[in-house]
């Protein structure tokens, strides 16, 4: 698996995110956490959603995924059991174009950022009119 910088990281969920009014914090593999309700620190919110619905475990839903084909961005969206985690996987990533390899691709990622918990960036969006 071949890692995607964090300024390319942010560009792209930047491109895919574009509701002005919710904010989102970016994990260090690719996982963004999207804060629909937006209350205090944002990073130490998206770190608890993160802390609980990042990590798979075997036989439940957090071992599930889905795959999203992105229109503007290259690439995928992998999303979870939880609707505001996503995971970003770029095309020269996956072992194959296949759902399967690109699901578990960012599954890995989620994975890994619900296990490592380390914030690379921060989209504050509360009373703002548009991207920051």
């Amino acid at each position: 698996m071949i890692a995607v910088n964090t300024e390319t990281l942010v560009d792209v969920w930047q491109r895919l995110l574009t509701d002005p009014h919710k904010s989102w914090v970016l994990f260090e593999h690719g996982t963004c956490v999207v804060l629909t309700a937006p209350d205090r620190d944002l990073a130490e919110q998206a770190t608890e959603i993160l802390r609980e619905f990042g990590p798979v475990r075997a036989g439940s839903a957090a071992g599930d995924f889905g795959v999203i084909d992105v229109k503007d961005a290259d690439g995928w969206v992998v999303t979870g059991h939880h609707q505001d985690v996503l995971s970003y996987v770029a095309p020269d990533e996956p072992s194959g174009p296949e759902n399967f390899a690109v699901g578990m691709c960012g599954r890995s990622k989620r994975h890994r950022d619900g296990t490592e918990l380390h914030v690379v960036h921060v989209e504050d969006r509360r009373g703002s009119a548009g991207p920051v």
